[in-house]
């Protein structure tokens, strides 16, 4: 197995304390956003194998079946096909949405085929993939997922007493689900510019007043002053996850983190559509053709205690597999070797990986095959496949 050294990515939402305390550094004043831990071109992590260091995208494309094995290397093509990520939300990020892997290969080649720029802030499709994703909770963990029910979503804004919201409560309350999401998050998306940041101000100043269930809200309109995605954000689920839930996000479904720490894996992809809540590009018509117009229950889940201790995160795909095993002293140690690629994080205490110790933010990869065990007292969290 290889020790890695990944990259931090220092997006503007990012918190500027939580990811150098589980790291155990010092702040750089700066935020920190996302550690990448994986073979994604936009930032592979490293490894040394005694020749200096070499990405691991590029120690996978040497040798897919070797690292990968075989039955992924079929299964998945030549590369790894999931990247893991700590995740350190200080503000809201966009409201988003992911295409299914139909969309994606479209959308991608239509982008190729007028060709716009891979790097280009208007292109939509940076590559052929889904992008299902799953985030775990570390703290406590605020995000959005998932439309509400319209006549739910209607009653928060009527709530408001906000008379620019009316057409929109009368709309929610009048049509079928679908027809009344779609209706409304089109109107919020192509409303007159002053109009809607008129609009948004004074929704902002009611949801401070009232507080309770609009305070996420009002958190997202002090960062977004103005932007429609804060009305867009109000048709959607607040979900807060304790430390070990976690959250399941499907092509089409329209989410956004708000605050907090989490391990997250996807889809080797970075196909992302914007709603709102964001300086960058957002293409409503794409957007609206992509997003799945249907109330959803966030489904926060739990995981499944497995006999030896494996505590797994159920998924309905599979490129990637998420588990965790919180490990004590002196207890059964579990074998942890596997057909497909692996990466092994601790994110707790100390834990022993075959023969590399880890603490809070370090992680190893695991070629396919090779046989690891786990002990220690912390928690790791292994990123795998099925096969």
């Amino acid at each position: 197995m290889d020790r890695l050294s990944n990259t931090i990515r220092p997006y503007a939402w990012g918190s500027l304390t939580a990811l150098p305390e589980l790291l155990g550094v010092e702040p750089s004043g700066e935020p920190q956003a996302e550690m990448w831990i994986g073979a994604h071109p936009g930032a592979p992590s490293h490894l040394d194998r005694g020749h200096g260091s070499v990405a691991l995208s590029a120690v996978v494309d040497a040798d897919p079946a070797g690292e990968l094995g075989a039955p992924a290397a079929e299964k998945f093509g030549p590369r790894l096909p999931f990247l893991l990520k700590v995740l350190a939300a200080g503000s809201p990020l966009s409201l988003q949405v992911h295409p299914d892997r139909a969309q994606a290969e479209a959308g991608f080649a239509e982008e190729e085929r007028r060709g716009v720029p891979i790097d280009a802030p208007e292109r939509n499709y940076k590559d052929a993939n889904h992008k299902p994703e799953l985030i775990c909770a570390l703290t406590p963990f605020d995000g959005l997922c998932g439309f509400r029910e319209p006549t739910a979503a209607a009653a928060l804004l009527a709530g408001l007493d906000v008379d620019s919201l009316k057409p929109y409560v009368d709309l929610l309350r009048a049509h079928p689900e679908e027809a009344a999401l779609r209706e409304v998050l089109t109107a919020i998306l192509t409303a007159e510019p002053r109009a809607m940041t008129a609009t948004v101000e004074e929704t902002a100043l009611a949801c401070e007043r009232l507080g309770g269930p609009y305070e996420p809200y009002a958190r997202v309109a002090r960062d977004y002053p103005g932007d429609p995605g804060v009305l867009a954000a109000m048709l959607l689920n607040f979900v807060r996850l304790q430390p070990g839930q976690a959250l399941y996000l499907g092509a089409g479904v329209p989410h956004a983190y708000l605050h907090g720490l989490g391990v997250e894996i996807m889809a080797n992809s970075d196909n992302v559509l914007r709603c709102g809540l964001t300086p960058k590009h957002v293409d409503v018509p794409e957007l609206l053709r992509v997003v799945r117009f249907a109330a959803t229950d966030p489904g926060v889940q739990r995981p499944e205690a497995a006999p030896d201790g494996e505590e797994v995160y159920a998924t309905p795909i599979d490129e990637f597999r998420l588990s965790r095993y919180v490990l004590v002293p002196d207890a059964t140690t579990p074998d942890l070797t596997s057909p497909g690629p692996q990466v092994l994080l601790c994110t707790a205490g100390r834990v022993t990986a075959g023969d590399e110790t880890l603490s809070p933010g370090e992680a190893v990869f695991v070629p396919a095959g090779e046989r690891v065990t786990a002990h220690g007292e912390g928690t790791l969290f292994r990123a795998g496949v099925r096969v």
